[in-house]
């Protein structure tokens, strides 16, 4: 497959995209993370998540330390270029380090940020004492 398609990602200046991971039977926003060239096409290639890791500079898979991998089902391009979204589906149901579903379970009330969900497997667990 030609990689011209890559070409039609709008960029940033730091060679970098945004991109949303949607359950893909729910429709739910389960994180958002960034991509860059090779994480795209890592992601296209192989059928699982691939990001870029802005504060470690390197490629990383989603799942790699955790085993929640993301099986992508679909690959799009909003209409300015400039965001992909990706449904996925999630393995193990946790997509958040915190153990969570999803990485938004914060939401606003009354003034302040309210956990509204539950942590479903411990860090401790997941990952060992390793974050």
């Amino acid at each position: 497959m030609s990689a011209l398609w890559l070409d039609e990602v709008a960029w940033d200046e730091r060679g970098l995209v945004p991109a949303i991971a949607q359950d893909a039977a729910s429709g739910r926003v389960l994180m958002v993370a960034w991509m860059n060239r090779e994480a795209l096409a890592q992601t296209v290639a192989t059928g699982e998540a691939v990001y870029f890791s802005r504060s470690r500079s390197r490629l990383w898979k989603k799942g790699e330390e955790s085993g929640h991998v993301q099986r992508v089902r679909a690959v799009r391009l909003d209409c300015d270029g400039d965001v992909v979204l990706l449904a996925v589906e999630q393995a193990g149901g946790i997509a958040c380090h915190t153990g969570r579903e999803r990485c938004f379970f914060r939401r606003l009330a009354g003034g302040r940020w309210v956990e509204d969900e539950p942590v479903l497997k411990s860090p401790e667990d997941i990952y060992g004492g390793k974050r």
